[in-house]
């Protein structure tokens, strides 16, 4: 069977568009929630695919984030063995910590609600982010960033964070934007960092009113995106089984 890994560190922050994809290609989706005392796994074996998602707390320390440093090991083993793996936000912060980069807080400041984001000429050649219409609109919940990991492909900025999406050798992406949301994973977001939003200056309303157009736009975007990314597991899991009988 055909499995893919998804580590989730918060409950409003799961993979929702991203699982869709994996289950429509057959691909069982296996939860990691570290948040309810999962424990993350200690290698790769017996995946097909890496999914690391988002929340609160920092890739650049292990400040309230315990399972960091098992974490990135496994991250690093994906690559090492080039398991198909995809970072969100968070996620993406750790890939490119595994991968040899920084990690440190974005100035000036968080980066919150539906904001453009413009790909770079290296992303129309990219196995997932090919022949997308740029800019899109995403939306973004996030105060930290990333310098580039040495030897990774820069795909994507925005005006506020240079480096919103890299790809770290030839299977491993990091999105500090959230293509997955869909409505449900907005009213999560929402009941759960609504008053973070409202600190940094972000009316519910500015998030709210857009949605519905934005929703509709991201949707073929995140279909296609993750759609790419469940065909590279199932490609991954038909070389294992093919290296297995060797």
């Amino acid at each position: 069977m055909t499995r893919c890994l998804v580590v989730q560190h918060l409950e409003p922050e799961g993979p929702y568009r991203i699982a869709e994809s994996l289950e429509e290609r057959g691909v069982a989706v296996q939860m990691c929630r570290v948040y309810a005392g999962d424990e993350v796994p200690a290698d790769v074996s017996g995946i097909d695919g890496l999914v690391v998602m988002g929340g609160p707390m920092s890739a650049a320390n292990g400040e309230g984030f315990p399972t960091r440093a098992a974490e990135l090991k496994l991250i690093a083993e994906a690559l090492v063995w080039r398991v198909p793996m995809l970072g969100i936000c968070l996620g993406a912060q750790l890939l490119a910590v595994a991968a040899g980069g920084r990690v440190y807080r974005g100035a000036p400041g968080p980066e919150i609600g539906w904001m453009p984001v413009q790909l770079t000429g290296e992303a129309q050649s990219d196995r997932l982010l090919a022949e997308l219409a740029s800019p899109l609109v995403a939306l973004h919940w996030h105060g930290d960033t990333f310098d580039l990991p040495p030897g990774s492909r820069h795909l994507a900025s925005s005006d506020l964070y240079p480096n919103q999406a890299f790809r770290a050798g030839d299977s491993a992406w990091g999105l500090q934007f959230h293509l997955e949301v869909d409505r449900r994973a907005l009213a999560a977001f929402m009941e759960t960092f609504g008053e973070e939003a409202c600190a940094q200056g972000t009316a519910p309303e500015a998030i709210w009113e857009p949605a519905p157009s934005c929703l509709a736009a991201l949707e073929p975007i995140s279909r296609s995106v993750f759609g790419r990314f469940a065909g590279l597991v199932c490609e991954r899991s038909v070389n294992r089984d093919n290296m297995s009988c060797l």
